[in-house]
C-alpha cells in the first residue's frame, strides 16, 4: 500500500467516523470479536470495525480501563466486567432451553433423573430438573439449594470457578450434611485437580443418605462454568463409574456449542 493510498484511507476513516455516536463505536469495536477469536489487535480491530487505528486505540484504552477489554500482550481480550454483566443479563430460562434437549437425551439413556444447577455464592442452586420414573424420589426441587462442596454439580463448578472463590470457600468452616460430607479442604482439593483433569465430579451419599451423582460442568469459550449437569440416583440402582462417560461426553457437547453461540454464564 502506497503512503498516498494510505493517507486517502485515512481520510475516508475520517470523514465516515462522525456519522457514528461513540455508543456506535463501542459497538463496532465489541462487535470485532468473533466465533473463537480470544484476542485481536488494535490494527486489526480498527480493521473489523472500520474505526481509524488512533481513534480505535482510544477508545479501547477507555474500554480496557472500566474492565470491558484486558489487555493481553500487545493485543486484547473481551474483560471480565464485560462477562459479569452477560451474566446479569441472562435468565435461568435461557439456559434450561439450551440445555433441555441433552438433558433429555441423559435421562433417556441412564434412565435417571438428571440435573441443571448453578453456582451462586458458595452454594448451588438447582435451575431444572428431568426425573425419571425409574428412579426412587429425590430430595432435590427446582429452586433448591445445597453447599457447593457437598453436590456433584457443586464440585464440578468449584473446579473451574477462580481460585479467590474456592479460596473463600475452604477458608470457612464446612458444615458435614451427612455422615460422608467431605470436610476437608485439602482432600477437596486434590478432588477440584482430578476433576478439572478428567471433567468428571462424583458424589457419594455426601448430600443425602443412599444418594450418588457423576456430574460434569458446561463451560464458555473462556473456560469459565456456566452451570453444571449431573446424573443421580440410589446407589443401590446405579454405577457412578459407568455414568461418568456419558455426563461428561454431553457436557463437553454443550461447552462446544456455548462456544458457537458465544453463550455465556449466568447469576
Amino acid at each position: 500500500m502506497t503512503q498516498r493510498t494510505a493517507k486517502k484511507e485515512t481520510s475516508a476513516h475520517t470523514a465516515r467516523e462522525p456519522e457514528r455516536s461513540m455508543i456506535q463505536r463501542v459497538a463496532a469495536i465489541m462487535s470485532a470479536f468473533k466465533g473463537n477469536d480470544r484476542t485481536l489487535s488494535v490494527s486489526e480491530i480498527g480493521r473489523r470495525s472500520d474505526i481509524p487505528k488512533a481513534s480505535a486505540s482510544r477508545i479501547i484504552a477507555d474500554l480496557v480501563e472500566v474492565g470491558f477489554l484486558e489487555r493481553v500482550g500487545d493485543k486484547v481480550s473481551l474483560g471480565m466486567r464485560l462477562f459479569e454483566l452477560g451474566e446479569r443479563a441472562m435468565r435461568p430460562s435461557d439456559l434450561k432451553k439450551f440445555t433441555l434437549p441433552s438433558m433429555a437425551e441423559l435421562r433417556n439413556a441412564t434412565r435417571q433423573t438428571v440435573h441443571l444447577a448453578v453456582l451462586e455464592g458458595h452454594e448451588v442452586v438447582y435451575v431444572q430438573i428431568l426425573r425419571s420414573s425409574l428412579t426412587p424420589p429425590l430430595p432435590s426441587r427446582v429452586g433448591g439449594r445445597l453447599p457447593a462442596y457437598a453436590t456433584g454439580v457443586g464440585k464440578a463448578l468449584l473446579a473451574f470457578s477462580p481460585p479467590e472463590i474456592v479460596d473463600e470457600l475452604l477458608s470457612q468452616p464446612l458444615k458435614a450434611l451427612t455422615p460422608r460430607t467431605i470436610t476437608n479442604p485439602d482432600v477437596l482439593r486434590a478432588q477440584f485437580v482430578e476433576i478439572r483433569e478428567n471433567h468428571v465430579a462424583f458424589e457419594r451419599e455426601e448430600s443425602t443418605a443412599s444418594v450418588g451423582c457423576a456430574a460434569a460442568p458446561i463451560l464458555d469459550y473462556v473456560g469459565k462454568p456456566i452451570a453444571a449437569i449431573s446424573v443421580s440416583g440410589h446407589l443401590d440402582h446405579i454405577d457412578l463409574g459407568r455414568l461418568g462417560p456419558a455426563i461428561a461426553t454431553s457436557a463437553m457437547a454443550l461447552t462446544r456449542e456455548a462456544a458457537r453461540i458465544n453463550f455465556s454464564a449466568v447469576s
